[in-house]
């Protein structure tokens, strides 16, 4: 049975039930969640060939501190950076480290900062240079599979109303979609109930009521769905060695539907990816 809980009554820790947010909430989501999105908009100029996942990481460390915040990352559980990026195969917490991008890579970026406790939670895919026509497709499928995963929150709703809008689209487009990470609650906690899973059957899971905050993030792989944790411990990757992508964004579910937190400001939530068709039909 699922358990709502009015969240400004409540102490902040995961206790498995489903926070319920007030105006407050979404004015502090809103807050947090654009100044990671203006950080990931200044990145689409410095992802670059030659560049190293740790001049990014450095760069957002440098952003946190002139605007008086804090990454999420950085010591959260042992992770040592302030984000997380990951090239080509690795389909999530890839660590920066000094090896440079090269030219048709792509690679995901995930900030996390947190303003006046709030968490703002939002990832994007960037081209290093000019993509073959395979990386650019499974970037957009992964878009369009995040778009339709948002379409499908409303209240009333069930949480697998997302997964299975999002599991639909991707595999009409011959991807497959990862199930060893989900999406999660997010607020004054990083991670928080429910699991957003990005598969599933519609009807099924936790209703979707107004004032729930959480992110969807489909991770969206061109080959099979399977991955395995590299040695250290964070690194994910495809076991078949394929393209993996990510979006991700924070939202809050209104009256009406949703609000999406961490669009970007500049109009950049795919920086520099191409789009060349139109989605297949979700029907």
């Amino acid at each position: 049975m699922t358990t709502y809980l009015e969240a400004e009554a409540n102490p902040i820790r995961n206790t498995g039930a489903i926070r319920i947010y007030g105006p407050e909430a979404f004015a502090g989501m809103r807050r947090a969640c654009q100044l990671t999105a203006r950080c990931l908009d200044a990145l689409a100029e410095i992802v670059v060939p030659g560049v190293t996942t740790q001049t990014i990481d450095d760069f957002v460390a440098q952003f946190a501190l002139d605007n008086d915040t804090v990454s999420a990352t950085l010591n959260y559980r042992g992770y040592p950076k302030s984000v997380c990026t990951s090239i080509n195969h690795v389909v999530c917490h890839g660590i920066p480290n000094d090896k440079p991008l090269k030219e048709g890579d792509i690679v995901n970026i995930d900030v996390t900062f947190v303003v006046d406790g709030w968490h703002g939670d939002s990832s994007r895919m960037y081209p290093v240079g000019k993509l073959k026509r395979a990386a650019e497709r499974l970037c957009e499928v992964t878009y369009r599979s995040l778009l339709v995963g948002i379409e499908a929150v409303k209240p009333g709703g069930h949480i697998g109303d997302i997964g299975e809008a999002i599991q639909t689209y991707a595999e009409s487009e011959r991807c497959s979609v990862v199930r060893d990470f989900c999406g999660h609650g997010v607020g004054k906690l990083f991670h928080d109930a429910p699991n957003i899973l990005h598969y599933g059957r519609r009807g099924e899971g936790p209703e979707m009521k107004p004032g729930m905050i959480f992110t969807i993030e489909p991770m969206i792989n061109l080959g099979r769905p399977h991955v395995k944790i590299l040695n250290d411990g964070w690194t994910a990757v495809t076991r078949d060695r394929t393209l993996s992508a990510q979006y991700e964004h924070s939202l809050g579910v209104t009256e009406e539907g949703c609000e999406v937190f961490t669009f970007s400001p500049g109009g950049l939530d795919t920086p520099g990816i191409d789009f060349q068709r139109e989605p297949a039909a979700t029907a």
